[in-house]
């Protein structure tokens, strides 16, 4: 599936690099765009909290971040200046540059995963620089059927009037197109960039010379409720000692197909979230 630069599919992105009065939406559409991902305190380290870790509260959870201030639409144009579309489809981006990678999920506004979604990214390399020739550092893929992703590539580097940050864009099948940035926590830039937004920290870990983040990402629609979670007397299929509707702290060790797990982040098991599925939650020792 390519990825089709139309008005109605792709409303355009703001960016760093649209000036006021070039006859593209302004800085101050990204600026209004203060929404929380999710309405919970921010952790310690000022990076939001997971989206899926609100999924049992019942309340529905509010979309992240998108522009939309009412002006008059704007002709299709090439987002950012950066982006290309046609990425190909791929989920590792190699190149050279401290590794990183990014997992996590597609939620609606009722909590459930979506599946088949559309990421597409692309990013600077380590030098700061875009290839706007090739392909480098840009692909796409699709969430699977937990509505779980995975992007392999490296830390974005820096340049002029930027913090480091990654591009996304994200679709549900038959939904609007999502275009947004994902932001790296404790960036000195973070507090000058104009269009930095809190609510678009990954959580970040270094695991020795690597970076793990993750993030959840929440489309703008409601769904039907999603199916009552097994009670936690249900055996996992797996077998072990994991259960779904269990509440685990980070530090927890459960077993699970024959192998040991330990949890890597608080969390309420959900089906589908068994531990060989999200290594973002568990991992194997």
């Amino acid at each position: 599936m390519n990825v089709e630069n139309t008005p109605e599919e792709h409303p355009r992105e703001e960016s760093a690099e649209t000036e006021p009065g070039s006859g593209g939406i302004t800085r101050k559409t990204l600026l209004k765009a203060a929404l929380i991902a999710v309405p919970m305190p921010l952790l310690i380290s000022q990076v939001p909290a997971l989206a899926r870790n609100a999924a049992d509260s019942g309340a529905l959870l509010e979309p992240t971040p998108f522009c939309d201030d009412g002006d008059s639409p704007t002709i299709a144009q090439t987002e950012g200046p950066y982006f290309k579309p046609n990425s190909p489809r791929r989920s590792v981006l190699t190149g050279a540059g401290v590794a990183l990678t990014v997992s996590g999920y597609v939620f609606n506004r009722s909590c459930q995963p979506v599946p088949n979604a559309l990421l597409d990214f692309w990013q600077a390399d380590t030098n700061g620089a875009y290839d706007n020739i090739g392909y480098t550092f840009r692909g796409h893929q699709f969430t699977d059927a937990q509505g779980a992703f995975k992007l392999t590539t490296i830390v974005p580097g820096l340049y002029p009037g930027r913090t480091r940050h990654l591009h996304v864009k994200v679709q549900a099948p038959n939904r609007p197109v999502l275009t947004t940035q994902l932001y790296f926590p404790g960036e000195p830039r973070n507090n000058t960039d104009t269009i930095f937004n809190p609510s678009l920290l990954m959580t970040v870990q270094t695991v020795g010379s690597r970076r793990e983040a993750t993030f959840d990402f929440v489309l703008n629609f409601t769904g039907t409720p999603p199916p009552t979670t097994p009670p936690p007397s249900t055996p996992p299929p797996g077998g072990g000692t994991w259960q779904a509707g269990t509440s685990y702290q980070g530090g927890a060790q459960v077993t699970y197909g024959g192998a040991t797990y330990r949890c890597l982040q608080g969390h309420t098991a959900q089906a589908g979230w068994e531990p060989p599925n999200v290594p973002a939650l568990w991992q194997r020792l």
